[in-house]
């Protein structure tokens, strides 16, 4: 059953919301991350990693579209290479490693690519509000 729900979010707060969305997923999860330029999605990816205990830094993948964290979270960043591209580099596979899956930039093409292959996933559309987020989450989006 999936899970909607709203929350306006500061960069002070925003680790305490990863540990909630981690807590909402469980031990496994695809969450896709989607937002404007600069509106947080690498922030959230960090404040998520730091939940579940990673102290590595964080960076976004833009150029190498995959940062791979202690084997148990997974930082994809779409934006260069689009569906198709995550498609041919056999990235699709990945998905069924045990762990958190986070894909920035995933859009509705990207949703209909993972049900094609039946992967369940999460959404948190992020819009900018001055210096905080409006979180838009969706728990379990397709299941």
């Amino acid at each position: 059953m999936s899970q909607r729900y709203e929350k306006v979010c500061d960069l002070a707060h925003l680790n305490a919301f990863a540990k909630e969305i981690h807590h909402q997923l469980g031990n496994v999860g695809v969450l896709l991350l989607r937002g404007n330029l600069a509106s947080g999605k690498t922030a959230f990816v960090k404040a998520f990693a730091k939940a579940l205990g990673i102290e590595e830094a964080v960076s976004s993948p833009t150029f190498s579209i995959l940062h791979e964290y202690e084997g148990k979270l997974f930082h994809y960043d779409i934006y260069q290479c689009g569906s198709t591209g995550f498609l041919q580099s056999g990235l699709i596979e990945k998905l069924d490693t045990q762990g958190y899956h986070l894909i920035e930039w995933g859009d509705a093409e990207f949703e209909k690519l993972l049900h094609h292959f039946g992967v369940e996933y999460s959404t948190i559309d992020i819009e900018t509000m001055d210096l905080k987020r409006n979180y838009k989450v969706n728990i379990n989006a397709y299941a």
